[in-house]
């Protein structure tokens, strides 16, 4: 009996194994979906690179002029191993770059990316208020309105500094801000139009007007003033009339899209602030003087190349020739503001519309290499 206990009791058991054998999907070898190969020019462009080191560059001639003269000018891709002129380049190459750098056809074209309404404002980070405060008067305006008391005393009448006239047309504005927006993503840089104290750089305690060397100008109440009218205009989106365009030769600059008079305000040179002793090996082409203490190792310089704004697109002229010189039409100077140092970029002369807008680099030292400017 207990033999005939334990078959019968082993049935179920087996058929039900053999229920879930014959129910069970059949495992089939599937065989991976295709693989899409990108193109090699992609795949090229991409790679990494390395340029086998030659025993001799005796032989290193310019792409563009076919010269191998001034052999301490030539540049060498790292990618491409060809040799190109500092000046032959388009725009020119000013001070010798650090570390590695790739000739235009290597590095490629920069994609200008256009931006819709939408981003301008979230990228600018433009500020909505009413139609009332829109329409607020500018300090000139209040100026005319007070009224003179005690006795007239005949004195040299001071120029004041003009705040900027923004164009009417709101889709002309946004246009001008659309060529700023495209250019800074260019050169992967964001918008500030503040001087910016970042970690492991000079804090804002060493931006202070009394530590300049001779002292330095104050801006007046009347100019300060006009500054922060100008800089509460461009917060609401109301931009000065100004537009970056690219050249050829001269790369990134600005044009004005509208008349502007003499003494108008155009910007300030904004960016992060840091010693001149941490960027004495910087190749940036746009670095601007903010302070010169009594103590050099004080002294402190703007750097545009992560944070800025339009004024780090001015060019600059070749004060070395007549011609240069005379396409000079706006000057940087630097003003005590609130006991700290800025830099203002203020209109020389009436600008006429379509005109590019240029600046002497050595406003204040002679050391920025300008004789190879267009």
């Amino acid at each position: 009996m207990a033999p005939a206990t334990t078959s019968s009791a082993a049935g179920p058991a087996q058929r039900l194994i053999r229920f879930n054998r014959r129910t069970s999907a059949p495992r089939r070898h599937q065989s991976p979906p295709p693989k899409k190969f990108k193109p090699l020019a992609e795949v090229m462009e991409r790679a990494r690179f390395s340029v086998v080191e030659r025993t001799d560059y005796s032989d290193v001639r310019c792409e563009q002029c076919g010269s191998g003269d001034r052999a301490e000018e030539l540049l060498l891709c790292d990618k491409c191993d060809r040799g190109f002129h500092m000046k032959c380049l388009r725009p020119i190459v000013a001070i010798l770059p650090i570390g590695s750098w790739l000739c235009p056809k290597c590095s490629g074209q920069r994609r200008v990316r256009s931006f819709s309404q939408k981003k301008i404002i979230d990228f600018f980070r433009i500020q909505k208020c009413s139609d009332a405060k829109h329409q607020c008067a500018s300090p000139q305006d209040s100026r005319k309105r007070r009224r003179r008391s005690g006795s007239l005393v005949l004195q040299k009448r001071r120029r004041r500094i003009l705040p900027f006239v923004p164009s009417e047309d709101p889709a002309q504005r946004l246009k001008q801000m659309g060529s700023l927006a495209s250019a800074l993503t260019a050169l992967h840089m964001e918008f500030s139009d503040d001087l910016t104290y970042m970690p492991g750089m000079a804090p804002r305690s060493a931006n202070k007007s009394k530590f300049e060397d001779g002292g330095m100008q104050i801006l007046s109440k009347e100019d300060t003033e006009t500054l922060e009218h100008c800089r509460a205009m461009c917060k609401r989106g109301e931009c000065p009339p100004l537009t970056v365009v690219f050249d050829a030769c001269e790369g990134f600059t600005v044009e004005a899209d509208e008349q502007i008079k003499d003494l108008t305000f155009l910007a300030e040179y904004t960016g992060d602030v840091d010693y001149i002793k941490n960027r004495e090996n910087d190749d940036c082409d746009s670095m601007m003087t903010l302070l010169l203490a009594m103590n050099p190792s004080k002294s402190l310089v703007i750097c545009p190349d992560k944070r800025g704004n339009i004024a780090r697109f001015i060019n600059g002229i070749n004060n070395h020739s007549l011609e240069g010189k005379k396409k000079q039409n706006c000057k940087c100077v630097r003003y005590s503001v609130n006991d700290e140092c800025r830099v203002l970029l203020v209109a020389t002369r009436d600008i006429a519309k379509g005109e590019r807008l240029y600046y002497d680099y050595n406003g204040y030292e002679h050391e920025y290499p300008t004789e190879h400017f267009l």
